[in-house]
């Protein structure tokens, strides 16, 4: 009764704001068209059966679903600390708009982290620091099979395709990587006329819809892709096994998106939904996929060849190995997406609980391509949560060759994390596809940013690898790098994993036993669990 008896003043409050305005005057128009609204409102919240907050409390009800909307905004602006937010925490995203803006990013009156929690990480620096070199390193991707190598930067555009990002963020990205002298990845939607305007080096994704080179059944167009590969801007080429933030799991474009630019980028017909599937119709085994890696390569005249991957377990990886041994066969590189990789949408279940987080997934694939003596013949790209240069630092030492970065570089461009990536509704214009959002990115502005960004994220790494006592990212070792294990106890990397020697798994007598169990189990034709 109470609920109803609510609606009813109100409709009793409307009735009477109506008959003064129509009897008095027209001024009582403005109580009576709020009040008439609101009783409108009440009432249909009495027999809507959808939600039941709204049907015990009509019209007040609506709060809580107003504070639901603005809770990500309050939390991140009013609540949150500067090291406690998520997925990036605030430090983490003013480091990456302050050099992308070109100014200061230095950090007043001392670290706000704990640094005897467990966990916090640090790097042992030397007492005799080298001089920072004057320009910055790069490292060279091409193994045996690779008639065209390819200098790659410290610090890359990670995977982002056009139809998950605007045109105009497209567009910053591919100029700031040309400025820039940096990679940037196509992601797996396929190369599109933003991504060659500028001329910025491109690494062509190919995932499994294969967008860009696709029959019209959905498998693989050798002809169209090594037509595409021939580009010139075109100088790597990579094939997505797996994604960090959805590892073994496809994805849907819904028919309404499939407009008639992205249907021509990707293949497709316009107007109809495309489903990417979970698994490659062109390999099925480790041994298949070399092979594939190796017809990719031939495709694209020599260019640089590798795949990507989240990794999901040590007996998958030496599974590749061993028919990367048995064919002879190397891809150029690899690249290990972790699992706190970002994705424009994907399910909790999989963004909390699939996949290797980056850590681990280096050590395996590292230490993998050690142990069979192959780790000189391939560079290992990382990528997941990669935005300063102590993160570079870290992924040098555990493993990598070089970085990628995906949402710092949407930060430089502009996000604001607001994690609207999903609905089509970015507030600044990144990851959209609505005209009228994305033209409030100023390609003009956003594109030096990105560059920017990418030279003095690249500069800190280089200062904090000379402050640990090295001229090249190749003299980094694990021992450099420490982790908190309790209150009372420190361990070096090290210490806290098993780091093998050239070679080593082919003696297996002498392997760990995790490792002899993994490399036992492991087959070059089956990819079984």
């Amino acid at each position: 009764m109470k609920r109803t008896g609510l609606v009813a003043a109100l409709v009793v409050l409307a009735a009477a704001a109506v008959v003064l305005a129509l009897a008095v005057g027209a001024w009582w128009w403005l109580a009576a068209g709020p009040l008439l609204a609101v009783a409108a409102a009440g009432t249909y919240d009495l027999i809507q059966r959808r939600h039941s907050v709204l049907r015990n409390y009509p019209v007040l009800g609506h709060a809580r679903f107003l504070m639901e909307a603005i809770r990500p905004e309050m939390q991140q602006y009013f609540i949150e600390r500067d090291y406690d937010g998520r997925p990036y925490d605030r430090e983490t995203r003013s480091a990456v708009y302050e050099r992308a803006k070109g100014t200061a990013d230095q950090d007043p009156f001392g670290t706000e982290r704990d640094v005897y929690e467990p966990g916090y990480e640090f790097f042992a620096h030397s007492v005799a620091p080298r001089p920072v070199p004057d320009e910055p390193f790069t490292v060279r991707v091409g193994g045996p099979g690779c008639g065209k190598p390819y200098d790659m930067a410290l610090l890359n555009v990670s995977a982002m395709s056009f139809g998950s990002l605007s045109a105009q963020a497209i567009l910053a990205l591919n100029r700031g990587a040309k400025e820039g002298g940096f990679a940037h990845d196509t992601g797996e939607g396929g190369i599109s006329e933003y991504h060659l305007r500028y001329g910025g080096d491109l690494i062509w994704e190919v995932g499994t819809g294969y967008f860009g080179c696709r029959t019209r059944d959905g498998g693989f167009d050798a002809e169209e892709f090594a037509r595409k590969a021939a580009g010139e801007t075109v100088r790597c080429v990579s094939l997505k096994l797996s994604q960090g933030a959805k590892p073994g799991r496809g994805g849907v474009l819904p028919g309404a998106k499939v407009t008639a630019e992205i249907a021509r980028v990707r293949d497709v017909p316009e107007g109809e939904t495309v489903i990417s599937p979970n698994h490659h119709r062109v390999f099925s085994t480790p041994r298949e996929l070399v092979r594939f890696i190796a017809r990719m390569r031939e495709l694209a005249g020599g260019k640089p060849t590798g795949f990507k991957l989240c990794v999901g377990s040590r007996r998958d990886v030496l599974a590749i190995c061993k028919a990367m041994l048995e064919e002879d066969i190397t891809p150029d590189f690899i690249v290990v997406d972790g699992a706190e990789g970002g994705t424009g949408a994907a399910p909790v279940e999989f963004v909390d609980h699939v996949g290797t987080p980056l850590t681990e997934g280096l050590s395996i694939v590292h230490n993998a391509l050690v142990g069979v003596g192959l780790r000189d013949r391939v560079r290992i790209g990382a990528s997941g949560k990669v935005a300063t240069g102590a993160d570079i630092v870290k992924r040098l030492i555990q493993g990598a060759d070089y970085t990628n970065a995906a949402r710092a570089m949407m930060f430089a461009v502009g996000c604001l994390q607001s994690q609207r990536c999903h609905t089509n509704h970015c507030p600044v214009g990144v990851a959209t596809q609505d005209p009228q959002r994305g033209r409030a990115l100023d390609v003009e502005d956003k594109y030096r940013r990105v560059r920017r960004f990418q030279e003095a994220t690249v500069h800190s790494a280089m200062e904090i690898m000379a402050s640990l006592g090295v001229s090249d990212p190749a003299q980094l070792r694990p021992h450099m790098l420490r982790r908190r294990t309790s209150h009372h106890a420190v361990a070096s990397y090290a210490e806290l994993y098993t780091w093998l020697q050239p070679g080593q798994l082919l003696s297996p007598a002498s392997l760990p036993e995790e490792w002899a169990r993994s490399w036992k189990t492991s087959d070059p034709d089956s990819f079984s669990p």
